[in-house]
């Protein structure tokens, strides 16, 4: 069963957003990874969020530069959560796609990440927090790599500090 959809604008999009997919394969998610455009193909879009719903997604993720309407046209069609990355893909390095991304109207929010593959990376831990309120399995999962976190940190630490590095 998809839990996650993550959507991209455009394919020229995929090697930013790639990061969020190969997060979910670690955890064990299952997603849908594909393009859909919020202005180009917008019955598509909408087909995509019914048919998902009907299998049980329960998180949408969207990248999209420039105009960026891919995250708020999705979350006028579901009730689901739905997480925003805005990319760059102008001259005006993101900015168009991050306060386009941000600036939803009351009532149909999108948690808007950072720009590019750091965005689409903590979109897919965002999804992941999500999925674990109701999925012990999941949970498991995250504890231990946020384990990992810690221990990397202590290790650069105790390296640094030993004159190791």
């Amino acid at each position: 069963m998809i839990k996650v959809a993550i959507f991209m604008g455009s394919a020229s999009d995929e090697e930013l957003m790639r990061p969020c997919a190969d997060i979910l394969d670690s955890m064990e998610i299952n997603h849908r990874f594909t393009i859909t455009s919020a202005h180009r193909t917008p019955e598509r879009t909408e087909k995509l969020i019914r048919e998902l719903e009907a299998e049980g997604c329960e998180v949408f993720i969207c990248g999209a530069g420039m105009a960026a309407h891919l995250a708020g046209a999705v979350a006028a069609r579901t009730l689901k959560p739905v997480i925003g990355v805005p990319l760059t893909a102008s001259s005006l390095g993101g900015m168009d796609a991050l306060l386009s991304t941000v600036q939803m109207p009351q009532g149909f929010p999108v948690a808007t990440m950072a720009l590019d593959r750091s965005g689409a990376r903590n979109a897919a831990w965002l999804a992941t927090q999500i999925l674990a309120l109701k999925d012990e399995a999941i949970a498991a999962r995250l504890r231990d790599v946020r384990d990992g976190f810690k221990e990397a940190v202590d290790e650069a630490a105790f390296n640094l500090e030993n004159g190791a590095i």
